[in-house]
């Protein structure tokens, strides 16, 4: 009699289910955006922009002001090491030393007979023919005469170099990048020197300055390989070494960054100072896995598919204990109310294929949010796909690195081209059967989707 009565349980649940599913997919139809399960190289990177500058430049001033008489190099020129690239008017810097080598000789003669004087006061000192004041006097007068030759000396060098510095030479072996300057243009160095070229020293060699968000700062560090992008060439991609993270900070509407220093080797000459540079900083590297569009972790089940997967749930409890039947679809026991650990499921309707291996699954479980297990670990997804037999399943899997696009994922069931929803539309026929679970109540045809976007 009890097994009777279980046969009847079981074929009215059976007929429940398939009542349900008929009515559903007649007037109720889901349309998935898949996304596909790919292998391949996945990298995680830091993305900033910077500027492209020569490592060593010099700016070339002049420390005199006067009329800029003479040009000698232009843009782009290369320069060697104390070449004459520019000269200044020296009409009254040759004046100023022509009076100051009068004042030299003015201040010889004086000195002359300053030391004669005392020579002969000195004499007569000695005989008592005159007094220690006048002997006083006479030496005051030769100190005097002495410091004024000094002086005068002094000037006269001072003049000299400053006719020197209107002949302006390169300091350095490079190339001109600037000149600021034109012939017959007045400079006037009175405050500061004004810079009349800037000179890159080897532009073979180059850096680029990036600015650093201060949350990503932490994943740079002396040594790191970095890749970069300039808008010349946009098809080619240029590589490069972190050389320094500088400690000063820089504060600009309240976001904090750090300027980055990264080598480039510009033998090619391709690259040129001053290009915005789009640079990616290699944090981590994962080699032949597999990988999914974040689309596809993003996605969050409608309550219709929720509502299908409960329905099968609660189906394959009810005929087991209809039949006493107290293991898992893989074998061993399961306590009640404790959801599978499985991967991803087979095909067929019972609810081990899912990705739960039997036992209880209340609403609240397994299935409370798409994107984690039980929204407790962060590395941990569930991928919704469907099977062979039309029937949706959920695919478990742990999360790695990501690329802002793609993440890596590792798991049971994963393969190469497998399809995973990334978004639902569901469509509901006019004045058909709408799924009680969904928050639309409308009695009239609609059409609403949800997905992780992409």
């Amino acid at each position: 009699m009890k097994r009777a009565i279980s046969i009847i349980a079981v074929l009215a649940i059976g007929a429940a289910v398939v009542w349900y599913s008929t009515r559903a997919e007649t007037e109720s139809t889901m349309e998935y955006r898949f996304v596909e399960v790919t292998r391949g190289n996945l990298e995680s990177v830091v993305a900033s922009t910077g500027s492209i500058g020569a490592v060593k430049t010099v700016q070339v001033g002049t420390q005199v002001s006067g009329i800029v008489n003479q040009i000698y190099v232009d843009f782009n020129d290369p320069v060697r090491q104390g070449q004459i690239i520019a000269r200044i008017d020296t009409t009254l810097l040759a004046s100023s030393v022509r009076d100051a080598q009068a004042n030299l000789r003015r201040a010889e003669a004086q000195f002359e007979f300053n030391d004669a004087e005392f020579k002969r006061i000195t004499k007569l000192f000695e005989k008592a023919f005159t007094t220690e004041v006048a002997l006083n006097q006479a030496k005051f007068n030769l100190d005097t005469a002495q410091a004024g030759l000094e002086t005068a000396r002094i000037q006269l060098e001072r003049q000299q170099r400053n006719l020197g510095y209107a002949t302006i030479y390169s300091p350095i072996n490079g190339v001109v990048v600037e000149r600021n300057v034109d012939a017959g243009q007045t400079v006037a160095a009175s405050l500061s020197a004004p810079q009349l070229f800037l000179i890159a020293n080897d532009l073979s060699k180059l850096e680029i300055l990036v600015n650093v968000d201060e949350a990503d700062i932490g994943l740079i560090e002396s040594g790191q390989s970095a890749r970069f992008t300039v808008q010349a060439y946009s098809d080619d991609m240029f590589e490069g070494v972190v050389r320094q993270v500088r400690l000063q900070s820089t504060v600009e509407s309240n976001v904090v960054t750090y300027t980055v220093v990264v080598d480039v080797d510009n033998s090619a000459g391709k690259l040129l100072p001053g290009m915005t540079a789009t640079v990616d900083f290699l944090v981590d590297r994962a080699d032949d896995v597999f990988m999914v569009p974040n689309a596809a972790l993003r996605f969050r089940p409608t309550e219709s598919m929720m509502a299908v997967l409960q329905e099968r749930f609660q189906a394959a409890r009810a005929e087991r204990q209809a039949t006493g039947d107290t293991t898992r679809a893989g074998g061993g026991r399961t306590r009640p109310g404790a959801g599978g650990a499985g991967g991803a499921g087979g095909s067929g309707g019972a609810p081990g294929a899912a990705g739960s291996a039997g036992g209880d699954a209340p609403a609240g479980g397994v299935f409370s949010g798409a994107g984690a297990f039980g929204g407790r670990n962060t590395n941990s997804a569930m991928l919704w796909y469907v099977d062979e037999n039309n029937q949706l399943q959920i695919a478990r899997a742990r999360t790695g690195i990501t690329d802002g696009s793609a993440t890596e994922i590792t798991g049971s069931g994963l393969a190469d081209g497998m399809k995973i929803i990334a978004g639902v539309t569901e469509v509901v026929a006019e004045g058909g059967f709408q799924n009680p679970f969904s928050s639309n109540n409308d009695s009239g045809g609609n059409r609403f989707s949800r997905g992780g976007g992409f």
